[in-house]
């Protein structure tokens, strides 16, 4: 695959997963939404639908990595490395491009919000934030969730087994067949329920660090602060845990 596709694939697949993750967060979270107040499995199942539907769409063009945890792991565990700042640089566009579209979606609730009595600041929409604020542990939470959905991922890719992919002959890039793309959204969805408590789960550098450059430009009435002192947390934590899960993988099959 060329550059090219490399990156068109990433900003169209990240942009994608994006806007159904910072949407599902918009629709439980602001008021004059139908969906208010629905609850963490909502979320959950969100951002794993987004999983779905960005991975698919990316697939055939770029492999689908959406992550740079994702794509750290990988070339870690091949030893390929020249199309990393490619990888990277599409999914945090894309990033940027699918939190912009998901504030247009609800952008009528977004201008209500401030005029909410008691209305709380928009960052949840768009970026993580701890329960409890305490660097060394929201770390380490955000390592081992990125840890746990990368390693998978990578074991995917040896899969042997007939999927959907081989079944269609439709390229799959990291997944290995396309019934494993629907695994590692069901997968994103049991991190959540889990492990998305302590931080929110970003598990995903372009995932937190792209909206919360969105939420910082974006004309979001009521906004509250972008809190820049957190956002290392969830950009350093999943690399380690990507960089460690292609450690393991390369190690151990």
């Amino acid at each position: 695959m060329s550059n090219a596709d490399i990156f068109l694939g990433e900003v169209i697949g990240t942009a994608i997963l994006v806007l159904f993750g910072a949407g599902v967060c918009a629709a439980v979270t602001l008021h004059h939404s139908k969906a208010k107040a629905s609850g963490w499995i909502v979320i959950t199942f969100g951002w794993g639908f987004g999983v779905l539907a960005g991975a698919y769409t990316a697939a055939p063009l770029s492999g689908g990595h959406l992550n740079p945890a994702v794509t750290v792991g990988v070339a870690v565990d091949t030893g390929e490395w020249s199309t990393v700042p490619v990888y990277v640089l599409g999914q945090m566009t894309g990033a940027v491009t699918g939190a912009a579209l998901a504030w247009l979606a609800y952008y009528a609730q977004f201008q209500a919000n401030a005029d909410v009595a008691n209305a709380q600041p928009t960052l949840g929409v768009f970026a993580t934030t701890p329960e409890i604020r305490s660097p060394v542990a929201n770390l380490l939470t955000e390592v081992i969730a990125t840890l746990a959905l990368v390693l998978p991922i990578l074991a995917f890719g040896r899969n042997t087994g007939i999927g959907i992919g081989q079944i269609t002959g439709q390229p799959t890039g990291i997944y290995g067949s396309g019934i494993s793309i629907l695994l590692v959204s069901l997968l994103v969805v049991g991190i959540g329920l889990s492990l998305g408590g302590p931080t929110g789960y970003a598990i995903n550098p372009a995932r937190d660090l792209g909206p919360r450059i969105a939420h910082a430009l974006l004309p979001i009435p009521h906004k509250g602060t972008s809190d820049w002192r957190y956002a290392w947390i969830p950009v350093a934590g999943p690399l380690v845990g990507g960089l460690l899960a292609g450690v393991i993988v390369n190690a151990a099959f």
